[in-house]
């Protein structure tokens, strides 16, 4: 008679792991004389905080030149604007029948409109928006950080916020989450699966929600006010540590290491960089394109029954007195739930209207990007988190909404811009 013998399998603590690990590469790696290269010499300056750091800020300088030049002048200022303002709305309010009626309203926007932006119909804003400047806004980011990937910088990048990062309960790794979501937030939520604890993931999706903007949302926000772009970021960037203080405090949990492979610098390539282009802008326009039309309708019909005025008038108080912007930042903020690059670009109109001053729309940027996610990224966020943790983030949100726009305001009245 055979006797089975059961094996339990039991998890490896976080010290034990490192243990095996050392055992393992003391039988496995051979120490020896080492040439040592050019690229090799490259390699550990980047992680070393006194020359990474100047390397970081030029990269990410670089970065964001790129971006402007290529989705800001070259293609929405001297292509887009005028395709769109100069010949397409014109042609679309001269041919669609009955100006008077809510679906000329609903399609075509405002009569008077000679902009876009203003028109705020589904075939003008809501195509406007998407194609004339997000789709080059997602462009220009997710080629730069697909070279930026391939090359291998990125990990680099990791190691060297790591120090940073652990300050607030997390480690280099919470960079490549925060970078994915400057894209779009849905796969940085999804990027968030590797680390460890729920603790983490639960803080890092948490202030990817609140603090991180999409690559659309900023593609809006340097054309509506780039003269401020530098300032949103500031506040932004400040809010994502000191809340990720807090967090590490409150939220109980373990921060453990993560073992992250560092590649060798190696030459991108075309084949994988065009296919990590593809994949991501046309999984991005998958999301943002029936969202955005969708925004365009809803808060179009709202208008029409007049549920805008009532949410105005309700909410008017409560905007105005508080966080020191217009009632008429209800509609954005509406908007906003469905597609946050939407929602600033009705700012936009707003501001071209005369209705908001330039702190207002500095203001309303803000609590666009931390009062809610974007209705996709909430229902990940939804698969990804118990019901306890979302929660806890929408509570995170409330709190952050009241707090730090409040403060913004305060600043503002201190400074006598608001």
């Amino acid at each position: 008679m055979q006797v089975k013998e059961e094996v339990v399998k039991v998890p490896l603590s976080v010290d034990e792991r490192w243990d095996l690990i050392e055992k393992i590469s003391k039988q496995t790696v051979e120490f020896g004389a080492r040439k040592h290269t050019l690229k090799d010499a490259i390699a550990e300056l980047t992680v070393k905080p006194l020359t990474g750091i100047p390397v970081a800020i030029a990269v990410i300088y670089g970065f964001w030149a790129f971006f402007c030049e290529f989705a800001g002048t070259l293609f929405t200022d001297g292509f887009m604007v005028r395709l769109f303002d100069e010949h397409w709305l014109p042609w679309l309010q001269s041919v669609f029948p009955g100006k008077e009626t809510w679906l000329y309203f609903i399609f075509v926007g405002d009569p008077a409109a000679d902009n876009c932006f203003e028109a705020f119909g589904m075939l003008t804003s809501g195509l406007f928006v998407i194609f004339g400047v997000v789709l080059w806004a997602v462009l220009a980011f997710y080629l730069i950080f697909a070279i930026l990937e391939d090359v291998g910088y990125l990990p680099r990048l990791a190691v060297l916020v790591d120090t940073v990062l652990h300050k607030i309960g997390l480690h280099g790794y919470a960079i490549v989450p925060t970078f994915l979501s400057l894209g779009c937030n849905v796969p940085g939520v999804t990027a968030t699966r590797p680390l460890e604890t729920r603790k983490q993931r639960f803080m890092m999706m948490t202030l990817l929600a609140i603090f991180v903007p999409c690559g659309a949302q900023i593609g809006i926000m340097q054309d509506l006010v780039p003269e401020m772009m530098g300032w949103i970021f500031l506040t932004l960037a400040i809010g994502y540590l000191g809340f990720g203080f807090v967090l590490n405090k409150i939220v109980p949990g373990k921060s453990p290491e993560i073992i992250m492979d560092v590649p060798p610098y190696q030459m991108p390539t075309l084949k994988n960089i065009m296919s990590k282009l593809w994949i991501r802008t046309s999984g991005f326009l998958l999301v943002a394109v029936p969202f955005v039309l969708l925004g365009c309708l809803i808060v179009g019909l709202m208008y029409l029954t007049g549920a805008m005025d009532w949410l105005a008038a309700v909410f008017g108080p409560l905007l105005t007195v508080w966080f020191g912007v217009p009632s008429e930042t209800v509609a954005p903020l509406i908007a906003g739930f469905l597609r946050k690059d939407l929602a600033v670009g009705m700012l936009g109109g707003l501001m071209e209207q005369g209705i908001m001053t330039t702190f207002q729309v500095f203001t309303s940027v803000i609590l666009l990007c931390i009062y809610f996610p974007c209705l996709a990224t909430f229902a990940l966020m939804i698969k990804e988190e118990n019901w306890k943790e979302i929660l806890g983030s929408l509570a995170s949100l409330v709190a952050m909404v009241f707090v730090y726009g409040g403060l913004i305001h305060l600043v503002g009245i201190m400074l006598g811009v608001a």
